[in-house]
């Protein structure tokens, strides 16, 4: 029967009067008021002091916290507390009430109210009532109010990205690398260009060239040649071999471009150990560590040579065979400088078309005409990183997209590679909070702040919030 009675309660609600919040403010004050989403429940914890609350002795207060949805669709009824004047309340000892409601004397005791409901996405920003159906001795609802006492916020946190823009460039100069491994006769100095493998590696030089000289933006401001010798046979030959064959390929590309006098320099080492002692370092020869005990000691070339030979003399032949040919190389350099473009539609155009040419500012430019977070938005500054790999505000601009994305590994690896400025620890601090670890968050975002970057008060702030909600991160609002 007193199941049925609760029901009627709830469904009468709509009924005018004395507010619940005025009851329960006035006459049953509520403190502790907590409301938590816990693994798959919505816990709500309050206390009531009930005793100093008085119903008369053939009336009693029904008592149920409802979750409301904010478009109000949805809604959800916590456990219902009777406080019964004293004729009713000893009735339902006597009757043993069914245990779906908790049950208390009027005046008597204070109420530590807990209870649960299973939790559903949509009470993330809801509406908590606290439903009031006041009844007498025959069962009979004699009024019912609802109000609001609180609402439900879930707390979030809101990331603001500090892009930068990079320092304009006055004047754009870049480089192309590459490296030629040109075959000459044994112990000769002179080249053949059909010689060997010789087309294919000489067109490495010319085809670097060639890209960029034929592009009216661009203007080759110098060549840089650097031949390799490998380090078999006395050391003193291999001085005249790496001069003579640099000097002689410097020879045949000014030949074939008219280029002036000083236009290309060179330089030459005698014998690659460098090259050498990187390739041991990463192989998985026997004796490995042997021999590079070797190659790092200070004994003259000619030495630390015939050493590796007559000591290990199966990985020397290896080496021999397998190894030293690829020392035998020429790197290259090309200089050169483009243009500025001074319109955006002149910098989409090349942003579409050849991006390395684009400098860091005219990359950030670009960026700033679209829409921030969009998807072509983040590939400006993933093209620009790949540009310039080392520009400190390159990484931090492409760290900021991915963290926009979820990449946060990506993110991570840019940062390491962005400097320590003040909106560099910003940025850190901005992936901690992402990552909900909001201790190191606000260590990062106050360090920023200490530094002077203008954003991190507001970030302090939010973690602040953040670590007070951390679980469940439900903020009561009380009205």
């Amino acid at each position: 029967m007193k199941k049925i009675i609760y029901s009627l309660c709830l469904l009468a609600l709509g009924a005018t009067g004395l507010s619940a919040q005025r009851v329960i403010q006035r006459q049953l004050p509520v403190s502790g008021l907590d409301l938590r989403h816990r693994s798959e429940e919505m816990k709500l914890d309050m206390s009531l002091e009930a005793s100093k609350f008085s119903a008369s002795k053939d009336q009693e207060y029904i008592l149920t916290p409802v979750l409301v949805s904010a478009d109000g669709t949805d809604s959800v009824a916590f456990r219902p507390v009777v406080i019964a004047g004293r004729n009713l309340y000893y009735r339902h000892i006597r009757r043993n009430t069914p245990d779906e409601a908790q049950l208390f004397r009027s005046g008597k005791t204070d109420i530590s109210y807990a209870s649960s409901v299973d939790y559903q996405p949509w009470m993330d920003n809801a509406v908590l009532k606290i439903n009031t159906c006041r009844q007498g001795c025959c069962d009979k609802p004699t009024g019912n109010y609802s109000d609001p006492v609180a609402r439900v916020r879930r707390v979030e946190y809101s990331p603001v990205f500090g892009y930068v823009s990079p320092v304009a460039d006055t004047v754009k100069v870049f480089k192309l690398e590459g490296s030629a491994f040109v075959n000459f006769p044994v112990n000769r100095t002179e080249l053949y260009p059909t010689y060997m493998n010789n087309p294919a590696e000489l067109a490495k030089i010319t085809g670097t060239i060639d890209s960029v000289k034929g592009d009216a933006d661009v203007k080759i401001t110098s060549i840089f040649i650097k031949g390799f010798a490998s380090p078999e046979g006395p050391y003193s030959n291999n001085v005249r071999l790496a001069k003579g064959r640099t000097a002689t390929l410097k020879a045949y590309v000014e030949n074939l471009y008219n280029f002036p006098s000083g236009f290309i320099t060179t330089d030459y080492l005698p014998e690659n150990w460098p090259g050498l002692k990187a390739y041991v370092e990463k192989s998985q020869l026997a004796n490995r560590d042997a021999i590079l005990a070797i190659i790092n000691t200070d004994m003259d070339e000619d030495a630390k040579n015939a050493r590796i030979e007559r000591t290990y003399p199966n990985e020397y032949a290896f080496l021999l065979a397998n190894v030293y040919p690829g020392l035998r190389r020429s790197d290259y350099v090309i200089n050169y400088t483009v243009r500025s473009y001074t319109t955006l539609e002149e910098i989409l155009k090349v942003l579409h078309t050849a991006p390395q040419k684009l400098s860091r500012s005219e990359f950030y430019r670009a960026a700033q005409s679209m829409t921030p977070g969009s998807d072509e938005y983040n590939e400006v500054f993933e093209t620009a990183v790949r540009m310039y790999p080392n520009d400190e505000a390159s990484n931090l601009n492409a760290a900021n997209t991915a963290m926009r994305r979820g990449d946060y590994a990506s993110a991570a690896r840019y940062l390491d590679r962005a400097g320590t400025a003040p909106v560099v620890t910003y940025a850190r601090g901005v992936l901690a909070a992402l990552k909900k670890d909001y201790v190191q968050a606000e260590t990062y975002f106050r360090q920023a702040a200490s530094e002077g970057y203008a954003e991190a008060d507001a970030a302090v702030a939010q973690m602040e919030e953040m670590k007070r909600f951390a679980d469940g991160r439900i903020e009561i609002i009380e009205d």
